[in-house]
This record gives C-alpha cells, structure tokens and sequence, in this order.
C-alpha cells in the first residue's frame, strides 16, 4: 500500500504579528506586514534576546540567511536582517536591527552556529561590527582589501587591483587607473534607425541588388 503524504500546510500572518509583538515587549521597535512576510525590527542591544525568544518559545528553530542594507541618509545607516524559519509552522520571519558605523551589534553566534559565517560576509560587504563574533574578519574579499564593497558610497572602481606580475613573479596591489577618463559610444536607438553606413550594410544593399 502507498502512503501518501501531504505537503505541511504553509501558516498564515494571522496574529502572527500581534502575538510576537506582545511577546518581545519593550525589545520591539516595530512590527508589520509587508510583501505577505512578517518583519519585526527588535532593539540592537537586545537582539541576542529576541532572537532567543523566538527561537526558543516561537518555534522559529533555523536561522537560513543574514543580510545588510545600507540607507547612507540614515543616522543609523545600516539594517541588518535575519531571516528565521519555523519548520513545525512552515512559516518565514524577517527580524531587523538598525546600526550605525560605529554601534556594534551582538552577535548570535551563540544561538546558530551557521551565523559566524553569515556574520563574516555582512562585517566584509559592509563593515559592521558584531560583538562577541571571535573569528570576524573578511570571508569573500582578498585580505589585503580596502573598504566595503556593498556600501552606497563604496567607488565602482574600487580603490586597488591586484594582478600577477611577471617581472617579480608574485601578486602585486596597484592603485586602480582607469585608461580612459570617458568612453564615448555613437549608438543610437535601434528603433530610430541609423542615419550613417554601419559596417556590413553594404553587404545587405550588394543584395538588393
């Protein structure tokens, strides 16, 4: 006889967000619904505990990914986000803190192993500070890397290159130069049509011909 197993029924934001709100209490900046997902933006200082919280009396068990935003206009210009499940829900939660360059955040490393890596990546996008992360140091950029490269105001250029060098047969860092000050492309719209002779048209005319 086959079994057949029915796929676990995706929760609702129903009181989702009236019961965590009262849970977190006093640690909860705000909370809402947006895009159908529930985002709860918790105190910085007290990010550790929320999280907590919610893993331990909520159910959301796994903590699947970390972001960063940056909002250059803001006081505080970073948002960092934690993205929970709840595999007995099957529900999804944003949680967010709001930080500055120099406010670090408390790290849940003690909470989800996963998170020193998720840490690393946000510290070297955009240089926050996780406090209490013993092993934050860059995970996707080269060591010798300058800045935060997801930052608003980080320069599309960057700021060195490295290349290998044949004279002295190692890698070497080079301020970054740019050939050419402007590049200058004479296309127009494909749908205006070119009034000059592009190269091949006069394979199309010897056709018509």
């Amino acid at each position: 006889m086959t079994v057949l197993h029915s796929a676990p029924k995706i929760a609702s934001n129903e009181g989702v967000v009236e019961t965590l709100s009262a849970a977190l209490g006093s640690m909860l900046v705000a909370a809402r619904e947006e895009h159908g997902e529930v985002v709860l933006t918790v105190v910085r200082d007290q990010a550790e505990n929320a999280l907590r919280l919610l893993r331990d009396h909520h159910e959301y068990q796994q903590l699947m990914e970390m972001a960063g935003v940056d909002y250059p206009s803001r006081p505080e210009r970073f948002e960092v986000v934690y993205m929970l499940l709840s595999i007995t829900k099957n529900h999804r939660l944003l949680v967010k803190v709001n930080a500055a360059e120099n406010t670090p955040v408390p790290t849940v490393t003690t909470l989800w192993h996963n998170a020193g890596w998720l840490e690393r990546e946000v510290f070297d996008m955009y240089g926050v500070i996780f406090a209490g992360n013993r092993d934050l140091r860059r995970i996707l950029t080269d060591y010798g890397f300058e800045g935060h490269p997801f930052r608003k105001d980080f320069p599309l250029t960057g700021h060195i290159e490295l290349r290998y060098s044949e004279e002295d047969k190692r890698v070497v860092y080079e301020p970054v130069q740019l050939a050419q000050d402007l590049r200058q492309f004479d296309f127009m719209s494909p749908w205006e049509g070119a009034e000059y002779v592009l190269p091949g048209d006069e394979k199309a005319e010897g056709e018509k011909a």
